[in-house]
């Protein structure tokens, strides 16, 4: 496997899912692989999930991680071509992913969508630079459009959970103070139709996500008739997708506190779980009731992304 973006790159889900209970019974069973490898672990963006369970995930299979904070521990790059260098930016990614690609053998990187240029956001523009210039298997760790680790864990979870072959679930708009990117409910709702599971996306109008990785799914907008009889409730703001008026790509259109998932939104559910990739905005996303009650799987969770992780670069491994 030389990258990790979709749900596709990892084949079929079956035996993903099968390697990765196999993965969680045995952290520490593959651990030859890494033997005098490296991984770079490339932050363009602060973390707390994705950093510590890609460490620990390269640690269980005997790598060593190298963590890059670009801007904070290296210098600010510059990542578009034909530009006078005469401001902040001291290198160029032209020359410094090569560079990266000379002291690791898989590179992972974390870089959030900018959320003014829908066309280089949506192109993978930054992450595909790394495939293009590193030499190496890439693995997003959140990029301008997808989160393919938080979504893989987040179907691990649920297959862990459920309790019927096809549950429904159902991923809900939620409100925000600011303008998020569109990454996490992407990816959530391109896994979830791969892995063929009942999936119903809920939004307020002007929200709609792009087809590209809802493929079909239904999409409501009112939020009580969509969350009837959920298995499971995925809690997660994003801002305008911009898909029929583009002007209007990352702006916030609604902060309406009604579709803050409460007792009452949790109540005509068929007692789901309730899920979110965290970190959360208590008492807008979701109420301290309903994220603290013994529904809530947010812990495991989040827990499940070593185990996405480690899955990823396992396969990469074998594939070196």
């Amino acid at each position: 496997m030389r990258k990790f973006f979709n749900p596709c790159d990892i084949g079929p889900i079956d035996k993903a899912l099968e390697e990765a209970f196999a993965v969680k019974a045995d952290p520490m069973g593959w651990k030859h692989l890494g033997a005098g490898k490296t991984i770079m672990l490339v932050f363009f963006n602060s973390s707390l999930r994705t950093r510590l369970s890609s460490q620990k995930a390269a640690l269980n299979l005997g790598m060593n991680p190298i963590v890059l904070n670009i801007g904070q521990e290296s210098w600010k790059l510059e990542t578009e071509l034909g530009v006078v260098m005469d401001g902040d930016k001291g290198e160029h990614i032209r020359e410094a992913i090569p560079v990266m690609g000379c002291y690791c053998d898989i590179i992972a990187v974390r870089s959030f969508a900018g959320l003014t240029d829908r066309d280089y956001d949506y192109a993978e523009t930054l992450l595909n630079q790394f495939v293009e210039y590193s030499g190496r298997p890439v693995i997003s760790l959140e990029s301008g459009t997808v989160h393919p680790c938080q979504a893989f864990a987040d179907l691990i979870t649920i297959e862990e959970y459920k309790t019927k072959p096809r549950p429904k679930v159902v991923l809900t708009w939620a409100p925000h103070p600011k303008a998020l990117p569109q990454a996490v409910p992407n990816s959530f709702a391109e896994w979830m139709v791969y892995a063929g599971l009942d999936l119903v996306i809920a939004n307020p109008e002007g929200y709609d996500l792009d087809p590209k990785y809802t493929m079909g799914a239904p999409v409501l907008h009112n939020q009580m008739e969509a969350l009837e009889g959920a298995d499971f409730v995925y809690a997660k703001n994003w801002s305008c997708p911009g898909v029929n008026n583009p002007a209007d790509y990352g702006k916030v259109l609604c902060k309406d506190m009604g579709w803050t998932i409460d007792a009452a939104h949790m109540a005509v559910t068929d007692n789901a779980r309730f899920m979110h990739c965290l970190p959360v905005r208590r008492n807008m996303i979701v109420t301290d009731e309903v994220i603290d009650s013994p529904r809530s799987i947010v812990i495991p969770e989040a827990a499940n992304r070593v185990v996405s992780a480690q899955v990823v670069m396992k396969r990469m491994l074998e594939s070196l």
